[in-house]
C-alpha cells in the first residue's frame, strides 16, 4: 500500500507506526470472493482509485473547500 501511495503523491516520505498506540481491528482482511461469486467485478483498479480520489481532493482543496 505504501508503495501506491507514494506513487499517486510522488512522496519518499516515511511512513512510521506508533506501536505504543492501539492498531485498531484486530484482523484487515479483504476478501472479494463471496462479491465475484454474485458476478461483480472492479471497475476500477486499488492504484486508480486511489488516484482519483487524491486528485478529486486536491481540486476541492485549491477551490478552498477546505479552509487552508
Amino acid at each position: 500500500m505504501h508503495d501506491v501511495r507514494s506513487k499517486i503523491y510522488y512522496d519518499e516520505g516515511e511512513i512510521k507506526f506508533d506501536t505504543s498506540k492501539p492498531d485498531g481491528t484486530p484482523r484487515k482482511l479483504l476478501d472479494c470472493t463471496k462479491l465475484h461469486s454474485l458476478g461483480w467485478k472492479h471497475k476500477v483498479s486499488m492504484k486508480d482509485g486511489l488516484a482519483l480520489a487524491y486528485q478529486y481532493f486536491l481540486k476541492r482543496w485549491d477551490a478552498g473547500e477546505f479552509g487552508k
